[in-house]
């Protein structure tokens, strides 16, 4: 399918998710899920063998892990269309644990960095705390259509999220960090040759090491946070956890890669504990262990 086919078929999945009610669109969002899981043999594969490789489990595991994978994030597509639909709603959809650790984060005044994965759904987490009136800015991937990284951006606005660039921005992300603002930032991606090989998941990962950097130099604090839904409801529990430990911006180089580690051992002890709700069809490990 080309681009400008695959751009009306967004489209009209958008308009038929913002038209009906909540649970049936999410209905119908883990249904393509599955539908995806169902026609993509190959992709599913080498999701289950990511699995079976990471989380230690039997292949029979790993296949209902990756298609419950895939049903999840079937379900968040649907939520984040709506999500501008939905900003009245969010206090009751989402339950909060660990809010202490972000107010007392951010009465520091030196700015935030919100460390997350693609689990649950993170993208109700930001509008969650956009609402509650912390100022939010979220840093994404380009997408291949920039129509739908123009979606993506848009969207997040609508709901108090400020996407400060397409892509990685030093600039952007030292700008309103100094403003004592909050940056969210996914750090399960394949840094390629532009990060640090520490552990992820137990296996050596290309990691990005800008936000580490970032909060070292700034005073910053790195809070980890994840999403995760309850069963198959659209009920989302929000953990907010501690801060974790930075270095000195005079620090060793030594002492970056621990806290990238510690960064990393982070978000690999949230998805052990609900692996069902990361994204395990992307190749996180393909600059390192050569996955495809």
């Amino acid at each position: 399918m080309d681009r400008d086919r695959q751009w009306m078929a967004i489209e009209f999945l958008s308009r038929v998710f913002k038209w009906l009610p909540h649970g049936m669109a999410l209905r119908i969002g883990a249904s393509l899920g599955w539908l995806l899981w169902f026609f993509s043999k190959s992709r599913v594969d080498r999701a289950e063998a990511r699995c079976v490789r990471a989380m230690g489990v039997g292949p029979t595991d790993a296949r209902r892990i990756v298609r419950e994978s895939y049903i999840n994030h079937g379900r968040c597509v649907a939520e984040f269309v709506r999500l501008p639909l939905l900003e009245h709603r969010l206090e009751k959809l989402v339950t909060v644990t660990g809010m202490e650790n972000l107010e007392r984060a951010f009465s520091r005044g030196k700015g935030v960095i919100l460390l997350s994965a693609h689990i649950g759904n993170w993208e109700v987490a930001a509008a969650l705390l956009a609402r509650r009136g912390f100022p939010m800015n979220a840093i994404g991937a380009e997408q291949r259509d920039p129509r739908v990284t123009d979606l993506i951006v848009s969207t997040r606005a609508r709901c108090g999220i400020k996407g400060i660039s397409k892509g990685f921005s030093l600039k952007s992300a030292l700008s309103c960090l100094r403003k004592g603002e909050v940056l969210c930032i996914l750090l399960d991606q394949d840094a390629k040759d532009k990060g640090v090989v520490v552990p992820f998941l137990g296996a050596p990962a290309s990691t990005p090491y800008g936000p580490v950097k970032i909060a070292s130099k700034l005073g910053a604090s790195v809070v980890p946070v994840f999403s995760i839904r309850m069963g198959k409801s659209s009920l989302f529990d929000l953990r907010i956890l501690p801060p974790i430990e930075m270095p000195g911006s005079d620090a060793s180089e030594e002492s970056f890669l621990e806290a990238v580690t510690r960064c990393n051992d982070c978000l690999s002890q949230g998805i052990s504990k609900n692996p069902e709700q990361w994204m395990w069809l992307y190749p996180r490990w393909a600059s390192t262990l050569g996955e495809k």
